[in-house]
């Protein structure tokens, strides 16, 4: 009777799990996972395979495999809960000061919008493109997966904050040193420097242009390549194991966006500001700014360096405005309007756009058309040549996509514009532009630790920042 009763709860727990796999399979809209089923019904039913054959064995095997199970169930349970509901991700950098803090560690869901199918599959647990230590590759490239989302519990709204994989993270250099550098930007700069006196592109027909882009791009990239001593070598990363960066969604796909004197404008009106968003202003100080009046405003180690070493420092409003109250310490503050043309998306368009005063632009949108035109190719060329895998070229005046002639182009993706909250000191969509629908990577839910980088220990804790809604902050 006990047997039978026994065999009862084992079908009970198989046909329970056996539907809760079925659901997530469906949810998926991918019924590989079915190949799982045989080990589960083995699992509860037939139990032809001796799972716990470990279990039988004297010590120290024993001892052995009950950690080296315990182990391997976890690294599965993470790898699927990493890839499906959420995972962790800590602010590393200030872009979204004094909104996210450097230290903030975020709970990130991958529910909201959507979990990606796995681009690349086979990957270390716990590990974004690096085996820590050893300095290897923590995943490998075969297979490559197309990209697949499943449905989420919504979609990005304007003014998000949102995880994603670094767009111009495909290519970089290996050294330590200039991983964190944009590959693109490097090969500009450098090539800048090669041809410090060039001629103003806007004298020149596209063709020209195009001719005198390539020739500073390719000079620096030559320089790189020849010096990989110094740079290492140039690899590239699949989407899905690109750096993840954390910015605001500012632009959805479908608006026009345009900056105005620092102030981002979408068809034409207005978009609200965080309500802690930073620029940089140029302050002249009598006297050192006391430690109580840093800790009570919140102005970082990071903020004061910048200070002291270029004169000016982000600050939001109300620092501002407390800090100009105080005429014992501040002589002056004004904003720093200074801005360089050459960094700024498409580095090869030469629109003259800085990171005040940008656009307009259009942000594509999954089944809408643009018509083509050698003033927007530039602007659009990555979209359409990068991240949607199409051939194209520019040959006597004429688009040419994968050997035809093309007036329009209708896109395949959704596209997003993505800033820090902290404008004059963000590495985001103005530079390196925009941020393909298969790129992201889910929405920060909460704070679930903070530590301020700048105080150790204890007192490093920041107890009022722990389990805050990122939501909440606007």
């Amino acid at each position: 009777m006990k047997k039978q009763e026994n065999k009862t709860i084992q079908w009970i727990k198989f046909i329970l799990v056996l539907i809760a796999w079925l659901l997530f399979c469906y949810w998926l809209e991918s019924w590989l996972g079915l190949i799982v089923v045989p080990f589960i019904y083995d699992a509860y039913i037939s139990k032809k395979i001796n799972w716990g054959w470990w279990k039988e064995r004297e010590n120290p095997l024993r001892f052995i495999m009950s950690w080296v199970d315990a182990i391997v169930f976890a690294l599965v349970a993470v790898y699927f809960i990493n890839l499906f509901f959420f995972q962790n991700y800590v602010i590393p950098s200030s872009s979204l000061e004094k909104s996210l803090l450097t230290g903030d560690y975020l709970f990130v869901s991958k529910m909201s919008y959507g979990p990606r199918i796995p681009q690349t599959p086979l990957t270390m647990p716990l590990t974004q493109h690096t085996l820590p230590v050893i300095e290897c590759k923590s995943y490998i490239e075969w297979p490559q997966w197309e990209y697949r989302r499943a449905k989420g519990l919504g979609d990005i709204q304007l003014n998000d904050i949102v995880v994603f994989n670094y767009p111009a993270g495909d290519t970089l250099c290996s050294s330590m040193q200039y991983q964190a550098f944009d590959y693109y930007q490097m090969c500009y700069g450098i090539g800048y420097q090669i041809y410090p006196q060039r001629p103003n592109p806007d004298s020149l027909s596209y063709e020209q242009r195009q001719d005198f882009f390539n020739i500073i791009y390719n000079a620096g990239r030559n320089k790189i390549w020849a010096n990989q001593a110094e740079y290492g070598e140039v690899i590239t990363r699949p989407v899905d194991r690109r750096e993840n960066y954390v910015k605001r969604c500012v632009g959805l796909p479908g608006q026009t966006l345009q900056i105005k004197d620092h102030i981002i404008y979408l068809d034409g009106k207005e978009n609200k500001e965080p309500d802690n968003v930073q620029y940089t202003y140029y302050v002249k100080l009598k006297q050192r700014i006391p430690e109580e009046m840093m800790e009570e405003l919140g102005i970082t180690m990071e903020e004061l360096a910048s200070l002291n070493v270029n004169g000016y420092m982000p600050m939001t409003k109300k620092i501002k405005e407390e800090l100009e109250k105080r005429s014992d310490i501040v002589e002056s503050i004004r904003l720093n309007t200074a801005a360089d043309d050459k960094e700024i998306y498409p580095l090869n368009g030469n629109m003259h756009w800085t990171r005040d005063n940008y656009g307009p632009v259009w942000i594509p949108k999954k089944g809408e058309s643009i018509d083509l035109t050698l003033d927007n190719i530039a602007i659009y060329e990555r979209p359409i040549k990068v991240y949607e895998g199409n051939d194209l070229k520019v040959k006597d005046g004429k688009i040419i996509i994968n050997g035809k002639e093309a007036k329009s182009y209708t896109f395949k993706m959704d596209y997003y514009w993505m800033m820090g909250d902290n404008r004059h000191n963000s590495a985001d969509s103005r530079y390196w532009g925009f941020v393909p629908e298969d790129h992201i990577v889910g929405k920060p839910i909460f704070i679930w630790w903070s530590s301020d980088p700048d105080r150790g220990g204890f007192a490093g804790i920041r107890w009022s920042r722990l389990f805050s809604f990122v939501d909440n902050i606007k």
